[in-house]
């Protein structure tokens, strides 16, 4: 009778470094959310991806859509943990974010001046106009591509890759 032994210890070794590291994911959520801030910061330099709708004609800007301040573009966070990896627009006081990412209606409101005397539009001066309220356009900042998307799997495809080879 021949009988033929086969040594499984490295096999099941790896098994186990795999079930480590897929129940503990952390590290690899880590460089996911890495990949995502990367990624949501690309669409403010290219102005969307796909490019976003311009501004109206007039409005006065640094010339960049969605960059006026910097304020909304420096409030991004990113966050991880063993079940996920996420980038928001982390600070409260970026009120406008949502409607910057979904885009709708600003309400009507009163517009009061405050360092002068009067209003000045065209050649009209007023101490308060009724703004109408104004239809903002989406400009999806939070958005990943397809290349980013790719990206992710990489990663992910590399920390296991790691985990397999020590």
């Amino acid at each position: 009778m021949i009988q033929v032994e086969i040594d499984t210890s490295r096999l099941e070794a790896l098994f186990e470094r795999l079930a480590k590291a897929a129940a503990s994911p952390a590290p690899a959520m880590r460089a996911v959310a890495g990949v995502m801030l990367d990624a949501v910061e690309e669409n403010f330099v290219q102005e969307g991806r796909p490019r976003w709708l311009g501004l109206k004609p007039g409005y006065r800007t640094g010339g960049r859509i969605l960059n006026n301040t910097g304020r909304l573009a420096g409030s991004l966070v990113k966050s991880s943990d063993a079940t996920g990896a996420q980038v928001k627009a982390g600070n409260s006081e970026v009120k406008y974010a949502a409607i910057h990412q979904f885009g709708g209606q600003t309400r009507p409101h009163l517009i009061v001046a405050r360092n002068a005397k009067a209003l000045k539009f065209g050649n009209r001066y007023a101490k308060s106009v009724k703004h109408p309220g104004s239809k903002i356009p989406a400009r999806p900042f939070l958005k990943l591509m397809p290349e980013d998307e790719a990206e992710i799997e990489f990663t992910v495809s590399n920390y296991l890759r790691q985990v397999i080879e020590r």
